[in-house]
């Protein structure tokens, strides 16, 4: 009788598929959550720069150039417009105050000038004979009261010797009222040439003081006559180094005309422009500071200039002490404009690796030096030199701080 044989359950062929399939599941789990995906990118370390973070003094500056000027400018303008006749001075001479510089002519203004200085002079002598005029009346009035007063005199003698005689009956009657009514005649008459000489004196004092100012104003106007003409001779306001000039003999001006400048050579200030990103943080009394000849001199913002033009505004710096001997007006010299004090902080090199990040990220090497992750920072404030960084560094980690253009912003580098 045959002998039934019964299947086995677990062949070595199943256990090799069970076996294959876990392995490939967890290869699959290992793909899915245990592997590394973050991207990465081969890169030779010979060509980056590698930077060391460190803890030191950082002052935020940025460099400007700053632009010798002399320290104070007179610009000449024309007050009126003509055509040059002589020229006294030449571009680059040294003038004292009150010095030629040019005459131009006219013809309009000077027969204007000849014209209301006839009419001036006209108005004036008509004046000058109202004052002498008044002033003779006077006179008269005061002769005709002493006349008066010599009459009021005799007849007052002449009545008490009079009164005397009749009261002695030396005289008639008649004759005595005669001498009375004489003397109270001339009593009367003086004592009305008093109160009109009083009255017209009053009168001629305020008559003269109005004649006087008109007679100065007249005088006023005469000055200004000839300051006006004057003005056509072009003089130099103040003692400084004639530039910028440039007339020829037949040459017109036109009225307001610059015809050139006058430095003040005493001394120099600087002219800077500065990017408009900084016009809010920019003020007076703003220190700034430059080498030259192997010494440091400091500066101040003076003056700021609010115009805008071409991106960047400007401003006068004033110097803080001595000038350097040896600079020359038009010489450009390199400033380094300070926006804060010189301070501990945390700080990298500038690199080009800015320019890609924004200050937002670094690539950070690890310690075995075979490659650097990208991590995220903030950056502060910078200079020239520095960067400062805010967070996401630690002192003594090395970071990549090269151009970042051929990276494509893997998470991971890995050194070949």
């Amino acid at each position: 009788m045959d002998k039934q044989i019964k299947k086995k359950k677990w062949t070595i062929k199943k256990l090799a598929t069970i076996a294959a399939a876990s392995a490939f599941g967890m290869f699959i789990i290992y793909l899915l959550v245990f592997r590394d995906s973050s991207s990465r990118l081969y890169v030779d370390k010979d060509k980056m720069t590698i930077a060391t973070v460190e803890r030191g003094s950082f002052q935020e500056f940025i460099p400007v150039d700053g632009v010798v000027r002399p320290i104070a400018t007179i610009y000449i303008d024309a007050v009126f417009g003509g055509r040059v006749e002589e020229i006294y001075q030449r571009d680059g001479a040294h003038l004292e105050e009150g010095d030629k510089i040019l005459r131009l002519s006219n013809a309009q203004i000077e027969m204007n000038y000849m014209q209301q200085e006839n009419n001036a002079l006209e108005v004036l002598d008509r004046y000058q004979n109202t004052r002498l005029g008044l002033e003779r009346n006077l006179f008269n009035l005061e002769r005709q009261l002493v006349d008066l007063e010599y009459r009021l005199d005799a007849t007052k003698t002449d009545y008490e010797r009079k009164k005397h005689f009749y009261e002695k009956e030396v005289i008639s009657e008649q004759e005595y009222e005669d001498a009375y009514r004489e003397y109270h005649f001339a009593r009367r008459n003086y004592e009305v040439g008093l109160r009109t000489l009083q009255h017209d004196s009053i009168y001629v004092a305020h008559q003269m003081d109005m004649i006087t100012e008109s007679i100065d104003r007249v005088q006023d106007n005469l000055q200004l006559l000839h300051q006006n003409l004057d003005n056509l001779i072009i003089r130099a306001p103040i003692c400084g180094q004639l530039s910028s000039f440039n007339a020829e003999r037949g040459e017109t001006k036109t009225t307001g005309e610059n015809l050139g400048q006058i430095d003040v050579l005493d001394g120099f200030k600087l002219r800077a422009r500065i990017d408009e990103r900084y016009v809010n943080r920019t003020y007076v009394g703003q220190p700034a500071s430059f080498e030259y000849g192997g010494e440091t001199y400091n500066l101040e913002i003076d003056k700021i200039y609010s115009n805008i033009t071409g991106g960047a505004f400007e401003v006068d710096l004033q110097f803080n002490g001595d000038e350097p001997a040896g600079i020359r007006r038009g010489q450009t010299l390199q400033l380094r404009l300070e926006f804060s004090g010189v301070a501990d902080a945390l700080i990298i090199p500038r690199g080009g690796f800015y320019q890609a990040t924004g200050g937002n990220w670094i690539y950070v090497t690890d310690p075995s030096g075979s490659q650097a992750v990208k991590r995220p920072i903030r950056v502060g404030r910078q200079n020239i030199h520095h960067y400062e960084v805010m967070e996401g560094l630690e002192p003594g980690e090395q970071v990549i701080i090269s151009s970042y253009d051929s990276y494509g912003e893997r998470d991971r580098l890995i050194f070949r």
